[in-house]
Protein backbone atom coordinates (compact mmCIF):
# COMPACT_ATOMS: atom_id res chain seq x y z
CA UNK A 1 0.00 0.00 0.00
CA UNK A 2 1.53 3.37 -0.92
CA UNK A 3 2.59 6.02 1.97
CA UNK A 4 -0.13 8.57 0.25
CA UNK A 5 -2.96 6.21 0.51
CA UNK A 6 -1.95 5.06 4.48
CA UNK A 7 -1.46 9.08 4.82
CA UNK A 8 -5.15 9.58 3.29
CA UNK A 9 -7.17 7.22 5.41
CA UNK A 10 -5.49 8.14 8.59
CA UNK A 11 -6.54 11.71 8.16
CA UNK A 12 -10.01 10.81 7.10
CA UNK A 13 -10.55 8.09 10.04
CA UNK A 14 -8.82 11.31 12.70
CA UNK A 15 -11.34 13.80 10.90
CA UNK A 16 -14.07 11.90 11.32
CA UNK A 17 -13.62 10.75 14.95
CA UNK A 18 -12.68 14.38 15.87
CA UNK A 19 -16.32 15.24 14.31
CA UNK A 20 -18.03 13.20 16.74
CA UNK A 21 -17.74 15.35 20.02
CA UNK A 22 -19.39 18.33 18.16
CA UNK A 23 -22.34 17.54 15.91
CA UNK A 24 -25.82 17.95 17.21
CA UNK A 25 -29.01 18.01 15.55
CA UNK A 26 -31.98 21.06 15.60
CA UNK A 27 -33.89 18.88 17.58
CA UNK A 28 -35.22 20.79 20.71
CA UNK A 29 -35.86 19.71 23.84
CA UNK A 30 -39.45 19.51 24.72
CA UNK A 31 -41.05 18.91 28.22
CA UNK A 32 -39.60 15.27 28.44
CA UNK A 33 -36.20 17.06 27.85
CA UNK A 34 -34.45 14.73 25.09
CA UNK A 35 -30.77 16.48 24.49
CA UNK A 36 -27.77 14.46 23.33
CA UNK A 37 -24.76 15.09 20.64
CA UNK A 38 -25.24 12.86 17.61
CA UNK A 39 -22.47 11.83 14.80
CA UNK A 40 -23.77 13.58 11.86
CA UNK A 41 -21.45 13.14 9.22
CA UNK A 42 -24.27 13.03 6.60
CA UNK A 43 -25.99 15.65 5.17
CA UNK A 44 -29.74 16.30 6.15
CA UNK A 45 -29.96 16.74 2.06
CA UNK A 46 -28.66 13.39 1.29
CA UNK A 47 -30.88 11.65 3.54
CA UNK A 48 -34.14 13.08 2.49
CA UNK A 49 -33.47 12.93 -0.91
CA UNK A 50 -32.50 9.10 -0.61
CA UNK A 51 -35.92 8.72 1.58
CA UNK A 52 -38.13 10.22 -0.93
CA UNK A 53 -36.58 7.25 -3.63
CA UNK A 54 -37.05 4.88 -1.35
CA UNK A 55 -40.32 5.65 -0.20
CA UNK A 56 -41.34 5.98 -3.84
CA UNK A 57 -40.33 2.69 -4.23
CA UNK A 58 -41.92 1.11 -1.22
CA UNK A 59 -45.23 2.56 -2.59
CA UNK A 60 -44.66 1.89 -6.27
CA UNK A 61 -44.25 -1.91 -5.18
CA UNK A 62 -47.18 -1.77 -2.86
CA UNK A 63 -49.06 -0.42 -5.12
CA UNK A 64 -48.04 -3.10 -8.25
CA UNK A 65 -49.10 -5.33 -5.77
CA UNK A 66 -52.46 -3.85 -5.12
CA UNK A 67 -51.10 -4.02 -1.49
CA UNK A 68 -51.88 0.08 -1.06
CA UNK A 69 -53.77 1.63 0.60
CA UNK A 70 -56.34 -0.83 0.17
CA UNK A 71 -58.80 0.17 3.29
CA UNK A 72 -60.51 3.48 2.52
CA UNK A 73 -61.87 3.76 6.00
CA UNK A 74 -58.43 2.57 7.62
CA UNK A 75 -56.37 5.58 5.52
CA UNK A 76 -58.86 8.25 6.46
CA UNK A 77 -58.03 7.43 10.16
CA UNK A 78 -54.68 7.09 9.92
CA UNK A 79 -54.08 10.36 8.06
CA UNK A 80 -56.48 11.71 10.48
CA UNK A 81 -54.23 11.46 13.32
CA UNK A 82 -51.47 12.52 11.23
CA UNK A 83 -52.67 15.84 10.56
CA UNK A 84 -53.75 16.35 14.55
CA UNK A 85 -49.67 15.28 15.34
CA UNK A 86 -47.78 17.08 12.52
CA UNK A 87 -48.40 20.52 13.76
CA UNK A 88 -47.29 19.34 17.37
CA UNK A 89 -43.89 18.68 15.56
CA UNK A 90 -42.76 22.03 15.97
CA UNK A 91 -42.03 21.87 19.90
CA UNK A 92 -39.11 19.55 18.69
CA UNK A 93 -37.90 21.00 15.44
CA UNK A 94 -39.32 24.49 13.55
CA UNK A 95 -38.99 23.64 9.99
CA UNK A 96 -40.58 20.24 10.38
CA UNK A 97 -44.34 21.45 10.21
CA UNK A 98 -43.16 22.33 6.43
CA UNK A 99 -42.00 19.04 5.92
CA UNK A 100 -43.59 17.23 2.63
CA UNK A 101 -45.16 14.90 4.71
CA UNK A 102 -46.98 11.93 3.07
CA UNK A 103 -48.62 8.77 4.73
CA UNK A 104 -50.21 5.86 3.31
CA UNK A 105 -51.46 2.18 4.62
CA UNK A 106 -50.08 -0.54 3.08
CA UNK A 107 -51.57 -3.92 3.65
CA UNK A 108 -49.52 -6.19 5.50
CA UNK A 109 -49.49 -8.68 8.34
CA UNK A 110 -46.66 -7.42 9.84
CA UNK A 111 -46.78 -5.65 13.48
CA UNK A 112 -45.03 -2.66 11.78
CA UNK A 113 -45.47 0.96 10.93
CA UNK A 114 -42.10 3.56 10.09
CA UNK A 115 -41.52 6.89 9.16
CA UNK A 116 -38.21 8.24 7.09
CA UNK A 117 -36.06 10.72 7.02
CA UNK A 118 -38.53 14.60 6.13
CA UNK A 119 -41.73 12.94 7.05
CA UNK A 120 -42.66 10.00 5.30
CA UNK A 121 -45.15 7.61 7.15
CA UNK A 122 -46.08 4.06 6.15
CA UNK A 123 -48.57 1.77 8.50
CA UNK A 124 -49.14 -1.78 8.12
CA UNK A 125 -52.52 -3.14 8.59
CA UNK A 126 -51.54 -5.99 10.62
CA UNK A 127 -50.35 -3.97 13.27
CA UNK A 128 -53.37 -2.07 13.38
CA UNK A 129 -56.13 -4.76 13.05
CA UNK A 130 -54.22 -7.54 15.28
CA UNK A 131 -53.65 -5.02 18.08
CA UNK A 132 -57.09 -3.60 17.52
CA UNK A 133 -55.37 0.07 17.83
CA UNK A 134 -57.40 2.91 19.57
CA UNK A 135 -57.16 6.21 17.82
CA UNK A 136 -54.62 7.35 20.91
CA UNK A 137 -52.95 4.05 20.61
CA UNK A 138 -52.32 4.66 16.47
CA UNK A 139 -51.01 8.10 18.25
CA UNK A 140 -48.74 6.69 20.18
CA UNK A 141 -47.05 4.77 17.56
CA UNK A 142 -47.27 7.13 15.02
CA UNK A 143 -45.55 9.96 17.19
CA UNK A 144 -42.73 7.47 18.64
CA UNK A 145 -41.89 6.94 13.82
CA UNK A 146 -42.19 10.37 13.87
CA UNK A 147 -39.73 11.49 16.74
CA UNK A 148 -37.09 8.99 14.89
CA UNK A 149 -37.18 11.57 11.86
CA UNK A 150 -37.31 14.49 14.53
CA UNK A 151 -34.76 13.27 16.30
CA UNK A 152 -32.82 12.40 12.64
CA UNK A 153 -31.74 8.98 14.22
CA UNK A 154 -31.66 7.67 10.29
CA UNK A 155 -29.22 10.47 9.21
CA UNK A 156 -27.10 9.08 12.63
CA UNK A 157 -27.28 5.61 11.74
CA UNK A 158 -25.99 6.52 8.51
CA UNK A 159 -23.11 8.41 9.61
CA UNK A 160 -21.89 5.62 12.16
CA UNK A 161 -22.13 3.00 9.35
CA UNK A 162 -19.83 5.39 7.79
CA UNK A 163 -17.84 5.83 10.45
CA UNK A 164 -17.81 2.03 11.00
CA UNK A 165 -16.35 1.37 7.19
CA UNK A 166 -13.96 3.67 7.53
CA UNK A 167 -12.85 2.33 10.51
CA UNK A 168 -12.83 -0.77 9.01
CA UNK A 169 -10.67 0.54 6.30
CA UNK A 170 -8.02 2.43 8.60
CA UNK A 171 -7.62 -1.05 10.51
CA UNK A 172 -7.05 -3.66 7.44
CA UNK A 173 -4.37 -1.50 5.82
CA UNK A 174 -2.42 -0.68 8.98
CA UNK A 175 -2.49 -4.23 10.57
CA UNK A 176 -2.96 -6.27 7.32
CA UNK A 177 -6.16 -7.89 9.14
CA UNK A 178 -8.58 -9.37 6.33
CA UNK A 179 -11.58 -12.61 6.14
CA UNK A 180 -13.04 -13.95 9.60
CA UNK A 181 -10.45 -11.53 11.88
CA UNK A 182 -12.16 -8.30 10.01
CA UNK A 183 -15.31 -9.32 10.17
CA UNK A 184 -14.70 -10.10 13.87
CA UNK A 185 -13.62 -6.53 14.25
CA UNK A 186 -16.83 -5.31 12.24
CA UNK A 187 -19.25 -6.94 14.82
CA UNK A 188 -16.94 -5.61 17.86
CA UNK A 189 -17.39 -2.04 16.45
CA UNK A 190 -21.20 -2.87 15.56
CA UNK A 191 -21.69 -4.05 19.36
CA UNK A 192 -20.03 -1.01 20.72
CA UNK A 193 -21.05 1.60 18.65
CA UNK A 194 -24.43 0.71 17.28
CA UNK A 195 -26.50 -1.99 19.67
CA UNK A 196 -26.57 1.49 22.83
CA UNK A 197 -27.26 4.08 20.41
CA UNK A 198 -29.79 2.22 18.44
CA UNK A 199 -31.54 1.50 22.28
CA UNK A 200 -30.75 5.47 23.11
CA UNK A 201 -32.60 5.84 19.73
CA UNK A 202 -36.20 3.60 20.71
CA UNK A 203 -35.68 5.61 24.37
CA UNK A 204 -35.49 9.01 22.72
CA UNK A 205 -38.35 8.12 20.22
CA UNK A 206 -40.79 6.72 23.23
CA UNK A 207 -40.59 10.24 25.16
CA UNK A 208 -40.66 12.38 22.10
CA UNK A 209 -43.52 10.14 20.67
CA UNK A 210 -45.54 10.54 23.81
CA UNK A 211 -45.29 14.17 24.11
CA UNK A 212 -46.52 14.61 20.49
CA UNK A 213 -49.48 12.67 21.14
CA UNK A 214 -50.19 14.40 24.18
CA UNK A 215 -50.35 17.88 22.76
CA UNK A 216 -52.35 16.84 20.02
CA UNK A 217 -54.67 15.35 22.25
CA UNK A 218 -54.27 11.67 22.68
CA UNK A 219 -54.14 10.18 25.97
CA UNK A 220 -50.08 9.43 26.53
CA UNK A 221 -50.97 6.33 28.78
CA UNK A 222 -51.78 4.26 25.39
CA UNK A 223 -48.09 4.23 24.56
CA UNK A 224 -48.31 1.99 27.96
CA UNK A 225 -51.08 -0.09 26.00
CA UNK A 226 -49.30 -0.76 22.80
CA UNK A 227 -46.32 -1.93 24.39
CA UNK A 228 -48.53 -4.49 26.86
CA UNK A 229 -50.21 -5.34 23.78
CA UNK A 230 -46.95 -6.23 21.75
CA UNK A 231 -45.56 -8.27 24.94
CA UNK A 232 -48.30 -10.68 24.83
CA UNK A 233 -47.63 -10.63 20.89
CA UNK A 234 -44.22 -12.04 21.34
CA UNK A 235 -43.40 -15.16 20.90
CA UNK A 236 -40.25 -17.09 22.85
CA UNK A 237 -39.37 -13.54 25.08
CA UNK A 238 -36.77 -11.39 24.28
CA UNK A 239 -32.53 -11.79 24.30
CA UNK A 240 -31.43 -10.12 27.48
CA UNK A 241 -31.50 -6.06 26.52
CA UNK A 242 -27.73 -5.82 26.78
CA UNK A 243 -27.94 -7.79 23.23
CA UNK A 244 -31.24 -6.20 21.78
CA UNK A 245 -31.41 -3.03 19.84
CA UNK A 246 -34.41 -2.52 21.88
CA UNK A 247 -35.15 -2.07 25.81
CA UNK A 248 -37.07 -4.92 27.16
CA UNK A 249 -40.75 -4.71 26.97
CA UNK A 250 -40.83 -4.12 31.41
CA UNK A 251 -38.20 -1.52 31.08
CA UNK A 252 -39.91 0.38 27.67
CA UNK A 253 -43.12 -0.07 29.82
CA UNK A 254 -41.82 1.49 33.10
CA UNK A 255 -39.98 4.37 31.57
CA UNK A 256 -43.08 5.17 29.18
CA UNK A 257 -45.53 5.07 32.56
CA UNK A 258 -43.22 7.86 33.65
CA UNK A 259 -43.50 9.90 30.87
CA UNK A 260 -46.61 9.43 30.24
CA UNK A 261 -47.20 11.55 33.88
CA UNK A 262 -45.23 13.76 33.18
CA UNK A 263 -46.42 15.24 29.81
CA UNK A 264 -50.32 13.99 31.05
CA UNK A 265 -50.57 17.62 31.66
CA UNK A 266 -49.95 18.89 28.22
CA UNK A 267 -52.96 16.38 27.15
CA UNK A 268 -55.49 17.84 29.52
CA UNK A 269 -54.43 20.97 27.94
CA UNK A 270 -55.15 20.06 24.81
CA UNK A 271 -58.62 18.25 25.02
CA UNK A 272 -59.96 21.30 27.50
CA UNK A 273 -59.55 23.54 24.33
CA UNK A 274 -62.23 21.01 22.16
Amino acid sequence: MHLTTLIKHSLLTATLFSMVACTSTSTKQGTVGVKREQLLLISPAQMTQGAQVAYNSVLKEAQTAKKLNTDSEMVKRVRRIANNIIPQTAVFRDDAPKWAWEVNVLESDQLNAWCMPGGKIAFYTGIINKLNLTDAEIAAIMGHEIAHALREHGRERASEQTLTQVGLSALSIFTGVQGPALDAASMALQVTLTLPNSRTHEVEADRMGVELAARAGYNPYAAVSVWQKMEKQSKGGQPPEILSTHPSHTNRIKDLSRYAKKVEPLYLRAIGKR
